[in-house]
């Protein structure tokens, strides 16, 4: 398998009697880089999640993230033993997933300590803190006796794997995919054979785990408020449900996908995220179905390759968290003060008097998640209508999003305000008006999430402000400014302000 997947720190093969996997972003016990290495290179291994309050205290009480983790992890604990019966491994039913609660880089030493392990395994993660705590808990561990050994498994190629001629990391997109499409082969899409070590799965001591106590803490453990229904099915059984209901369209994806009143997407971003599913098992699927000739299945595997695009630029790159990528962009002076307050309230509310913006916002608060077009719809709107720092909406989503992925979000908020890398030029302004008529004619989409213009005829729900009055009137008396508010801005003139916004750039680069 893919053993050059270390880092240049790690040993290879290195035989100990027991090992720790520290599972992060990859919440499934199939096709997974580090179970796989510890099951070969460890006589007994324990699997552990730390629900990490380094990060946790910073979150609002009622977090979907934290539910859906904490749903996946339920699952994902009676998945380790029935693949450690399969396997044959010895009391089975003592095996599972070992939960704890605290700062990970104090609580995974001690739990380590605690077991006696020689080494730890984990997948890399590639942001700010994450690198930040890894080297914390590296030094933990080597106090402790234990080594800390990474490797990838949430993208198919990562930091270096992918360069140009010259060695040096790519910054446009088409150039990368195509190096990315000519690297690809069954040996870097096919699974970790997890299944062929499982026997060694250990018993969990009963000092480590009370077997009276629950196994995976509830939300009220953790100090959080429980969620209403979960729009996206949690755990791998639900990644599997959403693939396979996804497989059945993919052949359609190219042509769906940007049309948010109808089921186009994927809906895997969030398992993805997590690691309920594998990435290497949709890349294959969907590298095979483009290479019998799937037009849709092509599309897809694409935008599969933007996330390890968007992955590679944070690793070269990680001045991209709190500053343009293009740095001549941090020049811009972007509105504040409370008028621009009071917009980005009406923004993140969904009040801005443009239907698909306020609906994509809406979808956002009500269920965690946003079309993949409205995300483009929504921060060009923030950035280059308001005039409001892309920053703002980058947090703000980061909040919200149950998909949300540092890279990710970092790298479509940034092609968005034409500051990152290989993003759209900071002329190209979406006007909403259009968009909206474009990818949602019927009104499909605006009239679920913004019911009170639900009566209005197909052509007035896009500018519903330039309505004839007797539409207004046979659409139980729709009253703009009351019922529905007035645009906060007018696009053609944040047009004009935007272009001279940006008059800073294009001198800088003069």
């Amino acid at each position: 398998m893919q053993d050059n997947a270390f880092g240049p720190n790690n040993v290879m093969n290195e035989v100990h009697s027991s090992a720790l996997v520290w599972l992060r972003r990859d919440l499934r016990c199939h096709d997974h880089a580090a179970l796989f290495h510890a099951l070969k290179n460890a006589q007994k291994v324990w699997c552990a999640f730390v629900f990490d309050t380094d990060i946790l205290d910073a979150l609002p009480r009622q977090d979907r993230r934290v539910a859906f983790i904490r749903e996946s992890l339920f699952e994902l604990d009676g998945a380790l033993r029935v693949l450690a019966a399969n396997a044959g491994a010895p009391a089975p039913a003592l095996t599972g997933l070992i939960v704890r609660h605290g700062p990970a880089r104090r609580e995974l030493p001690k739990l380590a300590e605690q077991l006696g392990v020689q080494s730890v395994y984990a997948a890399h993660d590639d942001e700010p803190y994450a690198l930040q705590r890894d080297a914390q808990v590296r030094g933990a561990l080597s106090n402790v006796g234990a080594a800390l050994y990474t490797l990838k498994d949430h993208v198919v190629f990562e930091r270096n794997e992918v360069l140009t001629g010259n060695d040096t990391p790519y910054g446009v997109f088409t150039p990368y995919k195509n190096a990315w499409l000519k690297k690809v082969d069954d040996f870097y899409v096919k699974p970790y054979p997890v299944e062929k070590y499982a026997a060694r799965l250990a018993t969990i001591p009963a000092a480590v785990c009370p077997p009276e106590l629950p196994r995976v803490p509830t939300l009220p453990d953790l100090d959080f408020e429980p969620v209403d229904t979960l729009k996206v099915p949690p755990g791998t059984r639900g990644g599997q449900a959403l693939l396979g209901d996804f497989l059945e369209r993919i052949d359609h994806y190219g042509e769906t996908r940007d049309f948010p009143g109808v089921k186009g997407p994927s809906y895997l971003s969030t398992h993805l995220r997590f690691g309920t599913v594998s990435i290497r098992e949709l890349a294959g699927l969907a590298w095979r179905r483009a290479q019998a000739g799937s037009e849709g299945a092509r599309v897809w595997l694409s935008e599969l390759i933007w996330r390890d695009f968007y992955h590679q630029v944070l690793f070269h790159h990680p001045h991209v968290v709190g500053h343009a990528y293009k740095r001549e962009y941090d020049l811009i002076k972007w509105a504040n003060g409370k008028h621009a307050d009071a917009h980005f309230a009406a923004w993140c509310e969904g009040r801005t008097g443009y239907p698909l913006v306020d609906a994509a916002m809406r979808q956002l608060n009500q269920t965690g998640y946003m079309h993949n077009r409205l995300r483009m719809v929504t921060a060009s709107f923030l950035i280059k209508d308001l005039g409001i720092d892309w920053r703002r909406g980058e947090a703000y989503f980061a909040e919200k999003l149950l998909d949300f992925d540092l890279a990710a979000n970092n790298g479509g908020w940034q092609w968005a305000a034409s500051s990152g890398c290989d993003a759209q030029p900071y002329f190209r302004i979406f006007n909403p008006i259009n968009q909206s008529e474009k990818f949602d004619p019927q009104g499909k989409f605006i009239r679920r999430y913004v019911p009170e213009l639900t009566s209005l005829p197909d052509k007035a729900l896009h500018a519903p402000w330039l309505a004839r009055p007797a539409d207004l009137a046979a659409a139980d008396d729709v009253v703009i400014g009351r019922d529905y508010p007035q645009p906060i801005v007018q696009h053609d003139e944040a047009r004009a302000e935007t272009l001279a916004r940006y008059a800073v750039v294009k001198a800088n680069k003069a």
